[in-house]
């Protein structure tokens, strides 16, 4: 009668076995950036730099990290490891360092835009205001009111070209149109703004400034936005859907309405919010269409209209001699529009999750 011993292996030491501990890189990121920042906190506590850069310390601890991670690598795990190991690093600096100014941005904003973020900001206006206090619910009311009238211009006319693109053209009135959205993408904003300025001074005289100038000068950076994003959405809608509602006799019109749009609805919602994240921070234009003003309007069809980033402009550009109140106003400014565009995409993200088609039973 033979007994079967069961053979006990000990765990063998991954440095030994040629291959780093699962956690060693993470821990190489870290003590990398630790290193540049006790590096640049002695800097400054020599006066050799003037203030802490913590963006500049991560940026330099993440090349520490490619070096170290390199060298340790091909000691412990050969050549062919170590380039693996270059690669990844490499894909996860390029991550890192595009996140840095977004990250030191918000943090910019937050910083200094937190001074003013107070009831008097949003309920009051800059009438009458010459230092200290005042408001800008003038200029947010302005904003949301350009925007929205071009949105509610933009919307229609750019989605129902790209379902013409898509669904209907073809030929060489179709690759016009591409060609000429095409165009209009690149166009620069003052161009815009000249436009609208050109047409209603044509119409009602130089003199005119009003919100429907700049709502119109807006549309028309919008609409080949939507164009292209919502071409491009509606591409990817699967063919047998369109065949499946034709084979059951359905109309094409209805086919796009009751079939194709439903489908798309959160891609279209995005490329929309895209395309207004992508005017309502414009300056250039609404300085020429809208002007600005300090007080209240509420209507866009008379008298000049200030708004968010023409607010901003203002405030920086035309400092007091106590530019204190001035820039904190201006940073308050920018923080606000970001948060404008943060609570827009997340009412995309509600909207496309609410109307997306239902695929469970």
């Amino acid at each position: 009668m033979s007994v079967a011993v069961r053979n006990t292996s000990t765990r063998t030491n991954t440095l030994t076995a040629g291959k780093l501990p699962k956690g060693a890189p993470w821990g190489l990121l870290i003590v990398s950036w630790a290193i540049f920042v006790v590096i640049f906190l002695l800097l400054e506590a020599s006066g050799t730099t003037s203030d802490f850069n913590i963006v500049g310390a991560l940026f330099f601890g993440t090349i520490l990290f490619d070096i170290l991670i390199v060298v340790i690598s091909m000691v412990v795990e050969g050549g062919r490891k170590a380039k693996d190991r270059l690669v990844t690093s490499l894909v996860a600096t390029a991550f890192i360092v595009t996140l840095l100014p977004l990250i030191s941005l918000i943090y910019t904003v937050l910083s200094r835009g937190l001074a003013r973020f107070d009831s008097a900001y949003f309920s009051q206006s800059m009438r009458n205001v010459i230092g200290d206090g005042g408001g800008a619910l003038h200029a947010i009311v302005g904003t949301l009111e350009i925007t929205a009238i071009a949105t509610l211009i933009s919307v229609p006319i750019g989605l129902l070209t790209s379902i013409y693109l898509v669904e209907y053209g073809r030929g060489r009135l179709a690759r016009s149109i591409t060609f000429f959205v095409d165009v209009m993408t690149g166009i620069p904003s003052i161009v815009a703004g000249l436009f609208a300025f050109a047409l209603f001074s044509l119409l009602l005289g130089p003199a005119y400034r009003a919100g429907i100038v700049g709502s119109i000068a807006l549309s028309v950076l919008m609409i080949p936005v939507v164009v292209r994003s919502s071409e491009e959405i509606l591409k990817i809608v699967p063919n047998e859907l369109r065949e499946a509602s034709f084979a059951l006799g359905v109309p094409k019109w209805l086919t796009i309405v009751k079939v194709i749009l439903p489908t798309s609805i959160a891609g279209l919602t995005t490329g929309v919010m895209l395309a207004i994240s992508r005017v309502i921070g414009e300056t250039a234009p609404l300085l020429i269409t809208t002007g600005f003003t300090t007080s209240m309007n509420y209507d866009l069809l008379m008298d000049r209209m200030m708004t968010l980033p023409v607010f901003v402009y203002t405030q920086y550009a035309n400092q007091g001699p106590n530019a204190t109140p001035f820039v904190e106003r201006a940073w308050t400014g920018a923080l606000v529009l970001i948060l404008i565009v943060m609570a827009l995409n997340l009412l995309a993200r509600l909207i496309g999750r609410f109307f997306a088609p239902k695929l469970s039973r």
